[in-house]
């Protein structure tokens, strides 16, 4: 490392390195330098020690920031580090305050764990798309240009619906931020979801089924499975990646999902068609004597988020769904084939409210059982390209 009095002309006369970067060190002040790069950037440096582990903290660059003043910056941070202070994880504290990205921290931790099941889809959507752009951007300064170019440009690369998921989430960590004394405004006032959506309604139509399974079939077995089954069973995503081999009875093809696993909390009755039976047996093998169906490669964990293999399912597939929209989408299309509005509303866990509420002691086994059984006859229909409408299912009754 070079050695030289540091002067003005000096500077001026300095070569920049033919590639990577170089360092010239003061004579005059020990730890104080400047840092050259290939592309002739000057840039103010100082260098100590804390313990055993050296720290290079950045003063800005010349000809900007004159010799003098970061001379004089220099010599402040060095008598910081023989006081005991750390200057350069004081200008990050400092960088930092306030940011968007503690703000979000904050939001996780204090709002989202304690009452979210899906915060860690909040996580996976911030680190994403948010956390990149923001993440040291002060809260306060961000408006509503901002959030507007943001979402925006994630409606630009063609993903319109997950530009609807961020917009909500960051409407979401705003309105918190001014609950608890945060900020003062938000800058999503005034600002309207980027693209029409309605998710009641999202149901996808049989090419769209048949695209979206081809799509799934490059995935990894594991998630490719998860995927399946969430297709065929009509059950939520979490519930399906927590299922265990316990919890399915091999001898009559039932899996009982427990109270602590349900989203409603309450335990549930799924019975398992021919076709989920085979997307099984495929990952059975898998395991590797997990207790999880879908084990995850943290030990003694089942697999919690497929955020991404959402993203690249709906990119290879060209179509714009959400993984609700399966779940959705079975019932529907078990509604249309004639299976009662109530006995879809039992495959789904739903509670039943009102009138309804009477029928909570039947457990309606056989009409679930039959319904799921034809639904996933026409799902291989659909798959194999198939357009008859299938057999119509009439719905059980007993006395």
């Amino acid at each position: 490392m070079p050695r030289i009095h540091l002067t003005s002309r000096k500077l001026d006369s300095l070569k920049s390195p033919k590639a990577g970067q170089a360092d010239f060190w003061d004579e005059d002040l020990p730890g104080f330098g400047v840092r050259i790069s290939a592309a002739g950037r000057k840039t103010w440096t100082v260098m100590y020690r804390l313990g055993r582990r050296k720290v290079r903290l950045t003063l800005g660059t010349y000809p900007p920031v004159p010799l003098a003043k970061a001379r004089d910056e220099a010599k402040a941070a060095l008598a910081r580090v023989q006081g005991g202070g750390d200057p350069a994880a004081e200008r990050r504290a400092e960088r930092d305050a306030d940011s968007f990205g503690q703000l979000a921290a904050a939001y996780i931790e204090k709002y989202a764990k304690p009452n979210k099941r899906s915060w860690k889809t909040d996580q996976e959507v911030l680190n994403r798309d948010v956390l990149p752009k923001w993440r040291h951007r002060r809260a306060g300064d961000i408006n509503r240009r901002d959030a507007r170019d943001l979402v925006q440009g994630i409606v630009d690369r063609g993903a319109p619906i997950m530009a609807n998921r961020t917009f909500e989430i960051l409407r979401r960590i705003f309105k918190w931020a001014i609950s608890e004394d945060y900020l003062t405004a938000s800058p999503m006032t005034g600002l309207t979801k980027p693209a029409k959506e309605n998710q009641r309604d999202r149901v996808l139509t049989e090419d769209e089924i048949r695209a979206v399974w081809g799509a799934i079939e490059a995935e990894p077995p594991l998630v490719a499975a998860i995927v399946k089954l969430r297709l065929i069973t009509a059950q939520r995503g979490g519930e399906v990646m927590s299922m265990s081999w316990p919890d399915i009875e091999e001898s009559t093809n039932w899996w009982t999902i427990p109270a602590e696993r349900a989203k409603n909390g309450l335990s549930h009755r799924v019975p398992l068609s021919s076709l989920a039976i085979a997307v099984l047996d495929e990952v059975k093998p898998l395991g590797k004597g997990s207790p999880w169906v879908f084990p995850s490669q943290r030990k003694g964990r089942h697999l919690e988020q497929l955020v991404q293999a959402a993203h690249r399912i709906r990119d290879r597939s060209k179509v714009d769904f959400t993984p609700h929209d399966l779940r959705r989408t079975a019932a529907s299309l078990m509604t249309g084939m004639g299976v009662s509005r109530l006995t879809v509303s039992k495959i789904l866990n739903h509670v039943e409210r009102g009138v309804t509420a009477t029928y909570d002691r039947h457990s309606y086994d056989a009409e679930k059982r039959q319904a799921l059984d034809a639904w996933a006859r026409r799902l291989k229909e659909i798959i194999a390209g198939k357009r008859s409408a299938g057999a119509k299912v009439v719905a059980l009754r007993k006395a």
